[in-house]
């Protein structure tokens, strides 16, 4: 065969054909067409994105910068500045979520590598993850690329979209592996009662699960909501992988930084992978966390009372439009029940950017058992959010009156 053979025969083999069976996402999403959608417009009001719109607080910056200014440009310890780790044993201990030592926490580039860094250390082949129906989509993307099977738990808006140990029970089989626990949810802003955690709990342990409990919204919750630290209960400890991070709580997003804690057998391979995917985290980054943590906590309280506000309008808001939902007492999300305008609401997401400049996404994006519902977020200056209140009426207005004929 001549080399002008080859080439040929190579070039008739499409680019989508070379892409391993591993990565299941092979097309792009309505996410994407949306955004796309978006580009072409002026003046949208952005409720999609779960990135906060408050500026990181000046004294952590002011910590980041300094830090540059020292020559905080290089490598850290691999599972993260000690100084740092130590520092967030003693908040996960302050908040009740149980006694760590410095060596079994590793800080990540943001609570998403912890999340694949967990996936890829702990299923093998076949292994089912149980998800939340609807849950942060990330986690299926992790446990496809670990080779693992998602197990979804549908949960309903009757329910406060509350994962309950009933239903993960129906789903039970001898290869079940991992529970992933996401409180607050995203994205319905569900706060788990915990006394469905402590039912969660007692199953995981009679069925000998790991336990993956992301509580990186753990710091905003509403309406006395109490959030159960998993790692605390009996016999948890030992099974447990607790996820957090700093990006929404501090508003730090762009910083990537965050942390698993979890018993050494646990975070002693873990970190290893975590050193071949990013090294460390940030230099200036974990700096910055570090003031986060040690410095004052009135930001964080300062914005948990601006997304309240925020909250409550738009409850009000989808209450006059006939949307119903579930009260999320958690996060900054508002789940909303679209259907009565007639469309599914990957196309109401579509019809809303379209017509009134106002993205949000459709339950879909989040594994959702149905495509009823839309996830809003509230990041966004409450006179936006106002703005696309009215923008989101009119439209409403319009398909529900179309649909009465």
């Amino acid at each position: 065969m001549t080399s002008a053979s080859v080439t040929a025969t190579a070039a008739t083999v499409p680019a989508s054909a070379r892409i391993a069976d591993r990565v299941k996402i092979k097309q792009s999403s309505v996410r994407t067409r949306m955004l796309d959608i978006a580009s072409k417009l002026t003046d949208v009001i952005a409720l999609g994105r779960g990135d906060p719109d408050l500026d990181t607080p000046a004294h952590i910056v002011e910590a980041g910068r300094e830090a540059l200014s020292k020559g905080a440009t290089h490598y850290t310890h691999p599972l993260g500045m000690p100084q740092l780790r130590e520092a967030i044993a003693k908040s996960i201990a302050a908040d009740g979520g149980g006694a760590y030592t410095a060596d079994e926490i590793v800080v990540t580039a943001g609570a998403q590598e912890s999340m694949f860094v967990a996936m890829l250390a702990l299923v093998n082949p076949g292994d089912e993850v149980i998800i939340p129906a609807p849950g942060y989509n990330s986690y299926h993307q992790a446990v496809e690329l670990a080779d693992g099977r998602i197990v979804t738990v549908p949960t309903y808006e009757k329910d406060g979209f509350a994962l309950t140990a009933e239903g993960v029970a129906k789903v039970l089989t001898p290869n079940s592996r991992i529970l992933c626990l996401i409180n607050p949810s995203n994205p319905t802003g569900m706060v788990i009662p915990p006394s469905e955690i402590e039912k969660l709990c007692d199953l995981a342990i009679k069925h000998d699960l790991i336990v993956i409990s992301d509580e990186i919204y753990a710091k905003l919750t509403y309406d006395n909501a109490r959030v159960q630290r998993v790692a605390a209960l009996p016999g948890m400890r030992e099974r447990t992988i607790t996820i957090d991070g700093f990006s929404k709580a501090y508003s730090m997003t762009g910083w990537r930084v965050g942390y698993f804690a979890a018993p050494k057998a646990f975070t002693t391979p873990m970190a290893e992978i975590h050193h071949g995917l990013a090294i460390c985290a940030p230099a200036v980054s974990q700096h910055a966390a570090l003031a986060a943590l040690t410095g004052p906590q009135d930001c964080v309280e300062q914005a948990r009372r601006l997304y309240d506000e925020r909250r409550k309008v738009m409850c009000a808001a989808l209450d006059a439009m006939g949307l119903s939902y579930a009260r999320p007492n958690g996060a900054f999300y508002v789940y909303a029940n679209v259907s009565p305008t007639g469309l599914t609401a990957s196309d109401f997401c579509i019809r809303l950017l379209e017509e009134a400049k106002v993205m949000m996404f459709p339950g879909s994006l989040f594994g959702d058992h149905c495509d009823d519902y839309v996830r809003i977020s509230l990041l966004q200056p409450l006179p936006k959010v106002q703005e696309a209140i009215t923008r989101m009426e009119k439209v409403v207005k319009a398909l529900v009156a179309a649909r009465r004929g």
